[in-house]
C-alpha cells in the first residue's frame, strides 16, 4: 500500500517528540535535528526521481561514480561530526572508503549473489548504499573514541613509549577501545535480529513481494558483509590518516 502525502505529513508530527525532548535537556542538537530530517527526505525523494532513470540506464561507469559521490560525501560527514581537519582528513578516508566498498562489493555480487554484472544498478546502489552508512556511523564513534582518547591520555601514550613500547603497543589500548565501542552496536543487534528486531532489508523485500526466505538469505549476508566491511573501513581509515596526526617520530602532532 502507498503512503499519501498527507500521511507522510502525519508521520513527520512524530519528531516533535524527541526533538522536545532535546530542547529541554539543552543538547543543542534540534537545529541539527531539524535540518537532518529536512534533508533527508529532499535527498530521498531526490534520489527516488534519480533511480528510476539509472536503472533503465544500467551503466556500469554512472553507477560507480554515484557510489564515489557516496563515498565523499559521507567522509565530509564524518568529518564534520569529529571535529578534523577537512582539508587534511577528506582524501584519506575518501581512499578508505571507496577502497572498503569496492571489496566488499565485488565479493558480494559476485560470489554471493553471483551476478554476470558486478555493477547492476539494482543490486549496486542499494548494497553500496547500506554499506556506506553503516561505515560512516562504525567510523564516527571509531575516530571519535581513538582520536579522542589519544588528546585525553597523550601524557599515557608519551609514558608508554618512554617506558620501551613500540608506538604500535603504545596505542594498541586506544585503538581496542574504538573496536570497542564501534562494534559492540553492531555484534548485539546480529545476536537478537530475527528475536526482537525485524531487520530493515527483510522486512523491505518481505512487504515488496519476495519470498521470507529469499529475503532471510539476502539479510544474514548483507550483515556479515555490512560488518566487514564497516571493520576494513575502519582499520583503513586508522591506517590513512595516522600521517596526518603523527609526526615521523610516533609523536601525536
Amino acid at each position: 500500500m502507498d503512503i499519501s502525502f498527507t500521511s507522510l505529513l502525519w508521520g513527520f508530527l512524530l519528531i516533535i517528540i524527541p526533538t522536545y525532548f532535546l530542547h529541554h535537556y539543552r543538547t543543542g542538537l534540534v537545529k541539527d535535528t531539524l535540518i537532518a530530517a529536512l534533508r533527508m527526505t529532499a535527498q530521498l525523494f531526490l534520489i527516488g526521481f534519480y533511480l528510476k532513470y539509472m536503472f533503465d540506464l544500467n551503466l556500469w561507469w554512472l553507477n560507480v561514480l554515484w557510489v564515489i559521490i557516496m563515498a565523499g560525501v559521507a567522509s565530509q560527514t564524518i568529518i564534520k561530526r569529529t571535529n578534523l581537519s577537512l582539508r587534511q582528513m577528506f582524501v584519506p578516508i575518501t581512499i578508505a572508503l571507496i577502497c572498503s566498498v569496492a571489496i566488499i562489493d565485488i565479493y558480494f555480487m559476485g560470489l554471493i549473489v553471483r551476478q554476470d554484472n558486478l555493477f547492476e544498478t539494482r543490486y549496486f546502489i542499494p548494497i553500496s548504499g547500506m554499506i556506506l552508512g553503516n561505515m560512516l556511523s562504525a567510523n564516527v564513534i571509531a575516530m571519535n573514541t581513538y582520536y579522542g582518547v589519544l588528546r585525553r591520555e597523550r601524557t599515557n601514550y608519551l609514558f608508554r613509549l618512554a617506558n620501551g613500547a613500540s608506538a604500535h603497543e603504545a596505542r594498541s589500548p586506544f585503538m581496542r577501545d574504538a573496536l570497542i565501542k564501534s562494534f559492540n552496536p553492531t555484534i548485539a543487534s546480529m545476536a537478537v535480529m530475527g528475536l526482537i528486531a525485524l531487520p530493515g532489508t527483510m522486512t523491505g523485500q518481505i512487504l515488496g513481494g519476495s519470498d521470507p526466505d529469499v529475503a532471510i538469505k539476502y539479510q544474514i549476508m548483507l550483515m556479515i558483509s555490512i560488518f566487514a566491511s564497516s571493520l576494513i573501513s575502519v582499520l583503513l581509515t586508522l591506517a590513512l590518516t595516522h600521517h596526518k596526526i603523527f609526526n615521523k617520530y610516533e609523536m601525536p602532532i
